[in-house]
């Protein structure tokens, strides 16, 4: 069939608008908003059938769903830690729809037990377990669950040794740490009852394992509703640490309560500002805070809680030219992740900033991938022994031992996956418009040439002072495994570099990041790579944001695009669930000198007239961070504004979310369309005669 205006479901243009700043903006599809009103249900429902017989002719759509649920089926191991004399580990056997397990073991590696079965948790996939944390002596299991892929979460409470849940239940919360003496739980919870998240948390409580919620007694009331909390124990186990911040990106303010005399009340640590502090350690009063105040890319300080001020600070490990993400207090030492160039290293110091020793690594990996997920490094304050994980674009994640007091590494656990050594990943540099040097990751066979024929899928992300560094991810390799080339680009607005590569690609500076990722398709170009016709773009959340505005504003330079619950309404983003917190990231579209800048490149408001590449926006129909009004909205504008044969796609997991926990049949069934939909779109794909259109 042909991609035509009159091949999509007819989307009803309003003539609603509204003055902004003196500019009248229309929003025709404001009506899409409301996913559940039967209108955009019945339009959605029709987007997804249209979607569906598009993607139904296109023969690598069962060969790629084949060989992801092969690759998912592989078993996989977290880093193993220790509670109080007892070792845990999560494994995955790689079978059902939450396959992931927590393992009680009697030593690291040992075959133990199941301590809590994911996939026993919902029996229709849907529920998934979010988070689990054991109490320091080893004896409770606290794990969180998230339902329909909601962000609330609801913890329980699950004796060790039985295995078996007591009657706790914590509703409508999101953190939760356990008291140093393991007698109950501090937590965030919000005021605001029923699902989906509609404010940040407003209070800190304790609960008192094996009690009830209703008795749970209040910590910290939060008077001021633009702050959101998070939750910390010292290392010492002697302080509970609460951060407070105003959304993503921002300064935050530090507050510590002693534990053993709370009659003294909440004392301030940091005060609020435009930096951000993390404690990595507290002992004999002093915490060591990795902070980007005096150090773009961090550094670490002593403060002393009896004198807190910016004149008593000490630097205990100053900044370096490698970019400081994250540091442990394990066996007396602070062991700290770099990364260089968006690949780690292990650096460890002593406690007065000394430097003792690096602790080997593979090269071009990080830890456990993408730097904000946790668990990729566990130890404890009294060992040396420390447990690690590390991946690649290549190889799944292996498993390391390093002995502090002797210094030697080993691999405990080999990747269960690999490409193996007919492919590789070669990190080049990418020269941006201004002159700044981008890393880009390029994983392909090796007997892959620079002839003008790599079909390439360039993905990014550009956000929030997140890194994208070296992962393994089994969607990336179906790819290169059919001959494609895999480009990652780190571009500003991430956190690669520190504070100020973070701060170029953010607010009245967004642009930058959108700039960056064109600069990287134009280079697989002019290098010889590639052709315009033959890179697809992909990116989701704020990436989705970054493949929207560069689909808008160029989209000659690309052959086709996939944009997963991206943000494309930068004018009325603020008034869905949360993302008035994202103000921080984006502007205030309130603010008329932020309103121009985000008017300037909001992915629906500039949708014009123009010969679009293939392009497929998916989103998930419960998703309570980036509201799927977003991707229909945008969906409707861009087949309205299509001007040439290639399709415009939309397709809406009605059973699904934000990604979190998302059933692996769904993960898969979704990954394969959008692999098929790449593989049909790019000339020497998969094409048929009924996708003749697309070429």
């Amino acid at each position: 069939m042909d991609a035509t205006a009159s091949s999509y479901p007819p989307a009803a243009r309003s003539s609603e608008a509204e003055m902004l700043h003196g500019t009248e903006v229309a929003d025709p599809y404001r009506w899409l908003e409301d996913i559940g009103d039967p209108k955009a249900a019945a339009w959605v429902s029709a987007q997804n059938e249209l979607t569906e017989k598009m993607l139904a002719g296109v023969g690598s759509r069962a060969v790629f769903a084949e060989r992801l649920s092969r690759l998912r089926e592989l078993p996989a191991a977290g880093v193993p830690f220790q509670r109080g004399g007892r070792w845990f580990q999560r494994r995955s056997a790689g079978l059902g729809e939450q396959p992931d397990a927590l393992y009680l073991m009697d030593e690291p590696g040992g075959q133990g037990r199941v301590l809590l079965d994911s996939s026993a948790v919902s029996a229709g996939g849907t529920t998934a377990v979010a988070a689990a944390s054991v109490s320091p002596d080893g004896s409770l299991l606290a794990y969180a669950i998230r339902d329909a892929d909601a962000d609330w979460l609801t913890w329980r409470v699950r004796e060790v040794e039985s295995g078996q849940d007591m009657a706790d239940v914590l509703e409508r919360s999101y953190a939760a740490v356990w008291r140093p003496d393991s007698s109950g739980l501090y937590y965030t919870r919000a005021s605001v009852p029923g699902g989906g998240r509609t404010q940040v948390s407003d209070a800190v409580l304790f609960h008192r394992a094996g009690s009830s919620q209703d008795s749970d007694y209040l910590v910290m009331t939060l008077d001021d509703s633009g702050q959101w909390p998070e939750i910390g124990i010292s290392g010492d186990g002697r302080y509970l640490v609460v951060s407070l911040s105003r959304g993503l990106g921002a300064g935050d303010e530090l507050r510590v309560l002693e534990l053993a005399r709370p009659e003294r009340g909440w004392r301030l640590l940091m005060p609020e500002g435009q930096h951000r502090h993390v404690v990595a350690a507290a002992k004999d009063g002093v915490f060591y805070l990795l902070t980007d105040d005096g150090a773009d890319r961090r550094r670490i300080i002593g403060v002393d809680i009896a004198d807190p001020g910016h004149s008593s600070w000490r630097e205990v490990v100053p900044e370096a030219d490698d970019t400081l993400m994250e540091a442990h207090f394990f066996g007396g030492r602070l062991v700290c992740h770099y990364l260089r160039h968006a690949c780690s290293l292990l650096r460890v110091f002593r406690l007065d900033g000394t430097p003792e020793q690096d602790i080997g690594m593979p090269e071009v990996s990080t830890l456990s991938g993408r730097i904000d997920r946790h668990g990729a490094i566990e130890g404890t304050a009294d060992s040396g022994i420390v447990h690690f994980q590390a991946e690649s674009y290549t190889a799944g994640p292996g498993l390391w031992r390093h002995d502090l007091d002797t210094g030697q590494t080993t691999m405990t656990s080999r990747p269960a996956v690999s490409l193996g050594d007919g492919y590789l990943t070669e990190r080049v540099f990418v020269e941006a418009p201004d002159g700044t040097r981008l890393p880009l990751f390029l994983t392909r066979r090796r007997d892959l040439a620079p002839d003008g024929t790599a079909r390439v899928l360039l993905y990014g992300y550009g956000g929030v002072g997140i890194a994208i560094t070296p992962h393994f991810s089994p969607t990336w390799a179906a790819w290169v495994e059919r001959g494609g080339m895999l480009a990652v680009a780190c571009v500003r607005g991430g956190g690669e570099y520190g504070r100020s590569w973070y701060e170029a690609g953010r607010l009245a500076r967004k642009q930058q990041a959108f700039d960056d990722f064109c600069a990287c398709a134009r280079w697989l170009v002019t290098s010889g790579w590639s052709g315009p016709e033959r890179i697809a773009i992909s990116g989701g959340s704020n990436g989705g944001l970054l493949v929207g505005a560069c689909l808008t504003q160029h989209p000659e330079l690309f052959g086709a695009a996939v944009a997963d619950v991206g943000v494309f309404d930068m004018l009325r983003f603020h008034h869905f669930t949360d993302g008035w917190t994202w103000k921080t990231e984006y502007g205030d579209p309130d603010d008329p000198a932020q309103f121009s800048w985000l008017r300037s490149y909001s992915p629906l408001h500039n949708a014009r007239s123009a010969s679009y590449p293939a392009t497929l926006l998916t989103t998930g129909e419960h998703d309570d961070i980036v509201v799927p009004g977003h991707s229909l909205k945008f969906a409707a504008a861009l087949q309205a504004a299509q001007a040439g044969p290639a399709p415009i796609l939309l397709r809406v997991d009605t059973a699904a979310g934000h990604g979190h926990g998302k059933p692996a049949s769904q993960a898969i069934a979704e990954a394969a369309d959008c692999l098929a939909f790449i593989d049909a779109a790019l000339p020497g794909g998969a094409a048929t005669a009924s996708m003749i259109s697309w070429s």
